[in-house]
């Protein structure tokens, strides 16, 4: 007989999580009440800082997939402006993907593009805004929103793209201060 599902977080409640590097004292699984349920975090009592984060992803794919997105040529017309278009879009709509974020109203999103070598496109999301929480989440998801987006502008030539390395380079603002992925 299978066993009944059971839910991993159910186990944590909300026990600390022990990290020697980090700032904040004693920190926990905020998304999680005293019961292990996941519930929205109330940022009510948070103070209004400047917060910015920056994201990265990379689409691997075929040299001559690359050729066409630098010569302008792809069959569904411009790449880099549609998959732009896309990554802001999804910026500004990640409390409707993410159950639990928090809609922010943001200032600024930028969405840069560079080729890495003959086989791959970078894909460099920076999201800001003055709120009481992070915009990891808007700068992680435009970050793979563009990658989709480029996926499906280049499908028909390239099934065989892949979306990778999709992380946070750095944030910064909040209580917890600056972050940077080390190298």
């Amino acid at each position: 007989m299978p066993r009944p599902f059971r839910n991993p977080q159910s186990a944590i409640r909300n026990r600390p999580v022990r990290n020697p590097k980090s700032k904040i004292q004693n920190p926990k699984l905020t998304h999680l009440d005293s019961h292990g349920r996941a519930h929205m975090v109330n940022v009510g009592g948070k103070p209004v800082t400047h917060r910015e984060a920056l994201a990265e992803a990379t689409v691997q794919m075929k040299p001559a997939t690359l050729a066409l997105i630098a010569g302008g040529k792809a069959p569904k017309g411009d790449v880099l402006a549609v998959a732009r278009i896309a990554a802001i879009q999804a910026a500004k709509r990640t409390h409707e993907l993410i159950p639990l974020c928090h809609q922010l109203s943001l200032s600024a999103i930028s969405v840069d593009f560079q080729p890495k070598g003959k086989r791959a496109l970078r894909i460099q999301t920076r999201v800001c805004c003055f709120a009481k929480t992070g915009v990891e989440m808007e700068a992680l998801v435009a970050a793979n929103v563009a990658g989709l987006t480029v996926y499906d502008m280049l499908k028909a030539v390239d099934r065989g793209m892949e979306l990778t390395g999709v992380r946070l380079l750095e944030k910064s603002g909040g209580r917890s201060g600056t972050w940077r992925r080390k190298s």
